[in-house]
């Protein structure tokens, strides 16, 4: 095999290793982007400031830009591409994860600093 088309498998490994390294995960939750997040266990384990911290690690992943001191120091905006909630692609599983911490974070009378707003996702802009 030659050296371009070692250089160019290297190249499309690489590429796909990055792509799914790109979602956090959890241990006994999951990741992000692939696995649905059990509302219950998830409502167990995790305090206000860590669901606050899974919500808009989502959203960081997927490139918005935050607005709050608390988020930004937390997550910076370093490559960030969208400035409008709305506007941030996120995928059904993501979607579901993000309502599912928003109800828990709702359930628990989190009062935290809300980086991106905690309420429907597509709804309002930030």
């Amino acid at each position: 095999m030659t050296n371009y088309r070692w250089a160019v498998i290297l190249t499309a490994a690489l590429s796909m290793v990055a792509q799914a390294a790109t979602a956090a995960c959890y241990e006994d939750v999951g990741c992000t982007d692939s696995s649905r997040f059990d509302e219950a266990k998830l409502g167990r384990l995790a305090s206000c400031d860590i669901l606050f911290e899974m919500r808009n690690t989502v959203f960081k992943e997927r490139g918005y830009c935050f607005k709050t001191p608390r988020a930004i120091e937390m997550f910076g905006n370093a490559g960030c591409r969208y400035d409008q909630i709305a506007s941030v692609p996120l995928n059904d599983i993501e979607r579901a994860n993000v309502a599912t911490i928003t109800r828990l974070e709702a359930s628990k009378q989190c009062t935290t600093n809300a980086a991106v707003p905690a309420g429907p996702i597509g709804g309002g802009s930030r």
